[in-house]
């Protein structure tokens, strides 16, 4: 079998351990829930999808992200490593920090003008999750870690060895394909894509999802925030934050830009190859 089957069949496995993993652990869940409760399983799986029961779909979350963590770990599908630690790398942390915190605005407001949103029953599932104080953990916290294993650790890191470095921005794309594809919506999806693109370039850049966890981490974590401290904005548009200021809206655009492109810079500067 030659290098390349080899390497795509790796990262069908990737895919569909991750697929599994998240698939069973969630049928089990509800499944144990259904025998505590003396309820039907397909009862259940239904309220999950109109947003009810957020708390086992938090619980199956977290257990799914633990499994995948461990199992690409302990497999080296995406080998852990101390070194790019080592570095210090703390300034390319907090460029990344502030490149995260960048890309909010100017994203929202570019996914409105192209009409994009979250099914009604994706939202339902999202507001459960959200609402939920663990809901924190699992997404804020563990999916981060998990997701980065898989997508840049693992998928990214195998797709790189199939193009030479002057194409490897081919890799990139091709990950960032993938892991939006995995959400399977539209909204989520193209979401996904775009940081997918900015979360290879870190890895192909520092060869190590660290920096790319962190970008995830702050991306979650502020959806989270303010779902739970503004959750009236959750289904309105990027003006009523600006109390249907214009111009305030364009001003936070423009200062979010000001953050975004020199954290671009810094990055392309400090993570030269």
């Amino acid at each position: 079998m030659n290098k390349t089957l080899r390497t795509i069949l790796s990262i069908v496995l990737f895919i569909a351990a991750f697929i599994a993993i998240q698939t069973l652990v969630q049928a089990i869940g509800v499944a144990i829930y259904c025998q505590l409760k003396d309820l039907q399983y397909l009862q259940v799986v239904t309220a999950m999808a109109a947003g009810m029961y957020s708390k086992l779909l938090v619980i199956t979350n977290i257990i799914s992200s633990v499994i995948t963590i461990a199992l690409f770990a302990l497999l080296r599908w995406s080998p852990p490593s101390r070194v790019y630690l080592r570095s210090k790398p703390w300034a390319v942390i907090v460029w990344t920090i502030l490149l995260a915190l960048g890309t909010i605005l100017p994203a929202e407001w570019l996914y409105e003008r192209m009409q994009i949103e979250l099914p009604e029953q994706m939202e339902a599932l999202f507001e459960g999750v959200m609402r939920e104080p663990m809901g924190y953990l699992a997404v804020g916290i563990l999916a981060p870690v998990a997701e980065e294993m898989v997508f840049r650790g693992a998928i990214l890191r195998q797709l790189l060895t199939l193009f030479s470095r002057r194409f490897h921005w081919v890799a990139i794309v091709v990950s960032a394909l993938i892991f939006g594809a995995i959400h399977l919506n539209m909204a989520q999806g193209i979401h996904a894509f775009v940081i997918g693109l900015l979360l290879g370039w870190l890895y192909y850049r520092t060869g190590s999802i660290v920096p790319g966890i962190v970008l995830h981490w702050v991306n979650n974590t502020v959806a989270f925030v303010m779902f739970n401290v503004m959750p009236e904005l959750s289904d309105g548009k990027l003006i009523d934050l600006f109390h249907g200021n214009s111009r305030m809206m364009v001003y936070a655009l423009m200062f979010s830009l000001c953050i975004l492109l020199p954290s671009l810079f810094q990055l392309a500067m400090r993570t030269r190859k």
